[in-house]
């Protein structure tokens, strides 16, 4: 009896950190122009409201302060995620996450991801980096350099097929991470687009199961 209630409970603690509920993602994927008013249920954002804002047909933030634009979309393991992105500070810094919960944000100035961690210009436009949840973590892949231009609009693609996730902008690859025990499955399905403090832009997200 005592061993039924404590497995119980723990089944009850595991999915208390993960939302429940979220479809997953449909076979022919996931695409958002944001050209709307509102964001709508398709996502869940972990700060205060307007946060994460639309403006003429971008996802527009600013000062989040690691506090994520969760997808409500449950990712398979191997996928593609493409978008355009802008920042409008010479310190660049943007910034997303990959394969997290789907609910977590920093409580504090200090932040672990559930997920993969992935940004370019970052530390004042010096570094582009992939972390496996810690960002400052010593295991972190610092990719070739290139610095984020203020003002202009970067096309991104993210993949993973294995144990191989790669980022690519503008069509050269920056950076790649091979993990022997890559995050998926149940805690570990949910795309994010996140930011510090520096001005940033989002725009056409297409999100693609790889078979």
């Amino acid at each position: 009896m005592m061993r039924s209630l404590m497995l119980l409970l723990a089944l009850l603690m595991a999915g208390a950190c993960t939302p429940l509920g979220d479809p997953a993602l449909p076979a022919e994927g996931f695409v958002d122009d944001f050209e709307r008013d509102s964001l709508g249920d398709a996502y869940r954002s972990t700060g205060p409201l307007r946060l994460y804002r639309l403006e003429g047909g971008e996802l527009h933030v600013e000062g989040a302060r690691n506090r994520p634009l969760w997808l409500a979309r449950k990712l398979p393991r191997d996928v593609r995620v493409e978008f355009t992105a802008r920042s409008e500070s010479p310190a660049g810094d943007i910034k997303v996450e990959i394969f997290g919960d789907g609910v977590s944000k920093a409580t504090s100035a200090s932040y672990t991801a559930t997920g993969y961690v992935i940004i370019f210009g970052g530390w004042n436009n010096s570094r582009n980096i992939i972390a496996r949840l810690d960002e400052h973590g010593e295991d972190r892949v610092v990719g070739k350099t290139k610095r984020v231009e203020p003002g202009k609009n970067y096309k991104f693609l993210i993949e993973r097929r294995g144990n191989l996730l790669t980022v690519a902008i503008d069509g050269e690859e920056i950076m790649r991470l091979e993990d022997p025990e890559p995050l998926y499955g149940r805690g570990h399905d949910h795309f994010a687009f996140n930011n510090w403090s520096t001005k940033l832009a989002f725009d056409d997200l297409r999100i693609t199961p790889l078979r």
